[in-house]
């Protein structure tokens, strides 16, 4: 059975381990410049980002080590793991780029969807990693929230 394509608004591509292992201090939208097959490939909602970020090249900022696969039906494909450009005002790239160089941050790609225009967006996060004990403290709180909500459910 085929895969339905993906409607506009809705995230083709997430990369849900970076909240776990990253402290989220700011969260930018960037374009993305694709080619066509690329873009039916995220509208199957077949990509992957878990070991994508975003880094610098040529003074601009590119999605570095995404896998958006080659699309099936397609004749003339593209490389799946091509760096890929971001598309943001010059003064968010220096401003992002400036707190990697500084301060231990990187970038890192939360999310892949399509804005209610049907344009590509990525959510990009200016993260700092976190250490072994602040995520095993994530992991205690989420199962004291988890353990408090069935006891209210209990009790209720």
């Amino acid at each position: 059975m085929a895969r339905k394509a993906l409607e506009k608004g809705t995230i083709a591509a997430q990369n849900r381990r970076a909240r776990f292992d990253y402290h989220i201090e700011q969260v930018f939208e960037a374009g993305i410049a694709l080619t066509g097959t690329e873009v039916k490939s995220l509208r199957d909602g077949r990509a992957s980002i878990n070991e994508a970020y975003a880094g610098e090249m040529n003074g601009a900022l590119y999605l570095i080590n995404s896998h958006i696969p080659e699309y099936r039906a397609g004749a003339f494909n593209h490389e799946p793991r091509r760096p890929r450009k971001l598309l943001m005002h010059s003064r968010e790239i220096d401003k992002l780029l400036g707190a990697v160089k500084r301060g231990g941050m990187t970038l890192v790609p939360i999310a892949i969807r399509f804005n209610e225009r049907g344009m590509a967006k990525v959510d990009l996060a200016l993260a700092k990693g976190k250490q072994r004990f602040d995520k095993r403290a994530d992991v205690k709180d989420r199962d004291w929230q988890r353990q408090k909500s069935r006891l209210i459910r209990a009790k209720g």
